[in-house]
């Protein structure tokens, strides 16, 4: 008794499939192309971290905290002759 399962499983085993020629070689290219497109990311990350720390050191030490909590003068150092300033004194 011959069942459809065993024709068919008879016509696999005889045929190939025709999209089957030269699939080894597409997945392989594929496997490729990935890898290479791993290695170009890998290699902007390094390129970015190295940035990063090229610029920390560029920037120096930072500047100590007396210094950061100065008071600012946008017109320069001489905020004491401001005549607002001037004026109040003489009350």
């Amino acid at each position: 008794m011959e069942t459809e399962i065993d024709t068919a499983l008879r016509r696999l085993a005889t045929a190939d499939h025709p999209g089957l020629d030269g699939m080894e070689d597409a997945v392989l290219t594929g496997v490729r192309a990935r890898r290479e497109a791993r290695a170009s990311v890998r290699m902007a990350a390094i390129a970015g971290i190295g940035a990063v720390m090229l610029g920390t050191v560029a920037a120096g030490p930072g500047t100590s905290p007396a210094a950061a909590a100065a008071p600012l003068a946008p017109l320069g150092s001489g905020a004491s002759l401001a005549p607002s300033t001037l004026l109040l004194a003489e009350r």
